[in-house]
């Protein structure tokens, strides 16, 4: 079955004493990319894994990596995700150090670039980078560490957020795409869906015992689906 909500699954909660076999769990499970949830101790309070750890996970094929990265400086390091294999490298829009350089380094290298914006960041902290956007992340937590409980406030940003990308007269289809990070579960798909999100970022729920990956993410794509449906029905009346 096809769907239109899109799922990364995110790795962070994971057994990452085996984090191929894991990767490999969620994409036979139905994710449709992997989502690299980098950190570095200083601009979110917790530490994850960087750019050598990636190089070494694209040993599993040729599969759809999402980096999205929590770290202050992320010019410094650009090459080296680069170089990693990832394909969408997302920084955050709140760095305070030049963005639009490292935009245009990850498209001059071919792959999409994207800026994530933390809930209590206004959408208009995007407007000086639109045209250089592939994605925009909307987080619907903190940034910092899984397992946190969704918040509703942030979800209202994904329709705004889709209006950053809202094609120009003249302009060709596009190809950029609004994700959700954060708290995303059977719970809050359908909030993500009702609101025109691309690409939903699963992490914790997929990881917890006892539960099947490759339902959750079922479930998490269709009432995403639904949602949207539902709510383009609402428009058009």
């Amino acid at each position: 079955m096809t769907h239109r909500t899109l799922v990364s699954a995110s790795i962070l909660d994971c057994d990452l004493a085996d984090l191929a076999r894991e990767s490999m769990r969620a994409l036979d499970g139905g994710a449709d990319r992997i989502h690299l949830d980098v950190m570095d101790g200083h601009f979110v309070p917790n530490i994850s894994f960087g750019a050598p750890i990636i190089k070494n996970l694209r040993r599993i094929g040729n599969r759809p990596f999402d980096a999205h990265l929590m770290i202050s400086e992320p010019g410094r390091y650009m090459d080296q995700f680069i170089d990693a294999g990832c394909d969408s490298i997302t920084i955050h829009v709140e760095v305070e150090e030049p963005i639009e350089p490292t935009l245009l380094k990850v498209r001059k290298a071919g792959r999409l670039a994207g800026l994530a914006i933390k809930p209590a960041t206004p959408l208009s902290a995007l407007d000086p980078y639109r045209d250089l956007l592939d994605i925009v992340m909307v987080m619907t937590v903190e940034p910092g560490f899984g397992g946190q409980t969704f918040m509703d406030e942030g979800a209202a940003k994904i329709g705004p957020a889709r209006g950053v990308f809202r094609d120009r007269p003249g302009e060709r289809p596009s190809r950029r795409e609004v994700h959700v990070d954060g708290g995303v579960n059977r719970d809050s798909a359908a909030v993500c869906g009702a609101y025109g999100a691309d690409v939903l970022v699963v992490g914790s729920t997929l990881w917890r015992k006892g539960h099947d990956i490759s339902e959750e993410i079922r479930a998490i794509k269709a009432l995403a689906d639904e949602a949207n449906e539902r709510s383009m029905n609402l428009v058009k009346e």
